[in-house]
């Protein structure tokens, strides 16, 4: 292959990672600071590109070479951002998750495998408070931020743009077909953290627990109605998304590990959950591949219970709410 050549396959592959109604060229022109011509000129090979401007579109749209070119190599490109350095700004991870989102949904084609090990956390931002004691557990228990230290829980110590911003995610999330793959113990993990923070009296009153524990309640409630629907709904239920399928699988002996998988258009990405909320993404080819076929190995070992299987999706979500109902009793 010579040179032209490869340079048109690698604007071939960056187009395939683009939106549809994005145009590669404005893309490439904005980007290099070119004009329009010379990008048409560089996307057909009449001009090449130069190593610099190789650097900046591979940093700008986290394109791996090795990758590209099918060049042998054991590493596999994963990107992402740890929580819990000097810098890490919550606020901005939280804007940057309802970003992956939006972009996700700029995609005709689309569709996330999401292998639960909890409730997914996009629906907790739907509830105010539940949405602010996950983010105070997060902040005070995960990051170790000083500002919560000594402090007992409160709905109003959470910013109004922190709680906006995860309002966002939610409104993506609803915008976006999902296959979910849950277990009964899935609901377990926000159960022990309330249950944690009840024993350790970081709440101001059994009323607050009880609200949690109400919100907690109406998150389940709000994710077994799409089930019965068999697509997404708007937050109170009221807008009916039916061009927005929503599937939930049941699997009793595998409990997942929060993995998830974004099928767009003709492009992968695989998200490794890790360290609570922190994650790393990849869009290597065959890594998504097996991923994508690890999650049909588990759907086919699952029971389907969103739009049928009345009787196993009444029971799966009975199971939870009386698992919840035994903590809120306890504090009555």
């Amino acid at each position: 292959m010579d040179n032209g050549n490869i340079q048109v396959a690698f604007f071939q592959h960056l187009k395939a990672q683009l939106p549809s109604h994005i145009s590669i060229v404005e893309e490439l022109a904005d980007l290099l600071n070119i004009s329009t011509d010379s990008a048409y000129r560089r996307l057909r090979g009449e001009k090449p590109i130069s190593f610099d401007e190789l650097q900046v579109i591979c940093l700008k749209y986290r394109i791996s070479l090795d990758q590209m070119f099918l060049l042998q190599s054991d590493s596999l490109v994963f990107t992402g951002k740890s929580a819990g350095n000097k810098n890490f700004d919550f606020l901005a991870y939280l804007q940057s998750v309802a970003g992956q989102l939006q972009f996700m949904n700029s995609f005709d084609k689309r569709e996330m495998y999401f292998l639960n090990k909890d409730i997914p956390l996009f629906y907790h931002f739907n509830y105010p408070h539940l949405s602010a004691f996950k983010c105070y557990f997060w902040m005070r228990t995960i990051l170790n931020d000083p500002q919560f230290n000594n402090r007992p829980f409160s709905f109003d110590q959470i910013s109004d743009e922190i709680i906006a911003a995860g309002k966002k995610i939610f409104e993506a999330y609803s915008q976006l077909p999902s296959t979910e793959v849950w277990n009964i113990e899935s609901v377990n993990s926000s159960i022990r953290q309330i249950e944690y923070y009840k024993d350790s009296k970081l709440f101001r009153s059994a009323d607050d627990i009880a609200i949690v524990y109400d919100e907690l309640q109406d998150c389940i409630g709000l994710i077994e109605s799409q089930a019965e629907l068999g697509y997404k709904t708007s937050a109170d239920g009221k807008v009916h998304y039916r061009h927005i399928p929503y599937r939930i699988y049941v699997n009793e002996f595998v409990l997942g590990d929060n993995t998830i998988l974004a099928r767009l258009g003709d492009i992968s990405v695989t998200f490794l959950v890790h360290s609570v909320f922190n994650y790393l993404h990849t869009r290597d080819k065959e890594f998504n591949e097996l991923t994508y076929r690890h999650f049909q190995n588990i759907i086919r070992k699952s029971t389907l219970i969103s739009d049928s299987g009345e009787k196993d999706r009444r029971r799966f979500f009975n199971l939870i709410r009386e698992k919840i109902n035994a903590r809120k009793n306890a504090i009555l």
